[in-house]
C-alpha cells in the first residue's frame, strides 16, 4: 500500500501554491479583456483552481500534513507579464491565451511529475488524475478560442 510522505506533502503543497498563481493569473487575465467569451472561460477556469485548491488543502491535511499559504513568486511575476503584455500588445486576446497555453501546459507536467511519485496513495492519485484532465480538457477549449480570437 502506497503511503503519505513529506516528500508526496511536500509537492503537493508546491502544486498548491501554483494553483493559487493559476486562480490568480486567470482572474487577472479576465479583468484585462473585453471579449465576452475570453472573459467567461478566465472566470470559469479561475474558479475552477479556486476548488482546485480547496481539494488540494484537504487531501494535505487528511495525512496530517501543513498547508503552506500564499503564492510563490514566479506566479507574481507571471501575472505582472500578463499585465504589461495586456496594455502594450495590440493583439492582446491572442497573447493572453498564448500566455495561458504556457501556464496550463507547464501544470500538466507538473501533474505528471507528482503522479509519478511511487508513494502516492491512492486517493491523492485519483484527485490529481481528475485535476490533470480538467486542465488539459481545458487546453484543449483556449485552443479553440484562439482560433476565433
Amino acid at each position: 500500500m502506497s503511503t503519505y510522505t513529506e516528500t508526496v506533502g511536500n509537492k503537493l503543497n508546491d502544486l498548491l501554491e501554483k494553483t493559487y498563481d493559476a486562480e490568480k493569473g486567470f482572474k487577472k487575465a479576465a479583468e484585462n479583456t473585453d471579449n465576452t467569451p475570453l472573459k467567461e472561460f478566465f472566470q470559469k477556469k479561475a474558479q475552477e483552481r479556486y476548488d482546485f485548491g480547496h481539494d488540494l488543502k484537504s487531501e494535505i491535511k487528511s495525512f496530517g500534513q501543513e498547508v503552506d499559504k500564499g503564492g510563490s513568486l514566479t506566479g507574481a511575476a507571471h501575472r505582472t507579464w500578463m499585465d504589461v503584455k495586456a496594455l502594450f500588445s495590440a493583439d492582446d486576446a491572442e497573447s493572453m491565451l498564448e500566455e495561458a497555453i504556457r501556464g496550463e501546459k507547464a501544470a500538466v507536467e507538473e501533474y505528471d511529475d507528482i503522479l509519478g511519485e511511487t508513494s502516492l496513495p491512492s486517493t491523492t492519485a485519483s484527485l490529481l488524475k481528475t485535476q490533470k484532465s480538467h486542465i488539459e480538457n481545458g487546453l484543449n477549449t483556449i485552443k479553440r478560442l484562439e482560433d476565433i480570437s
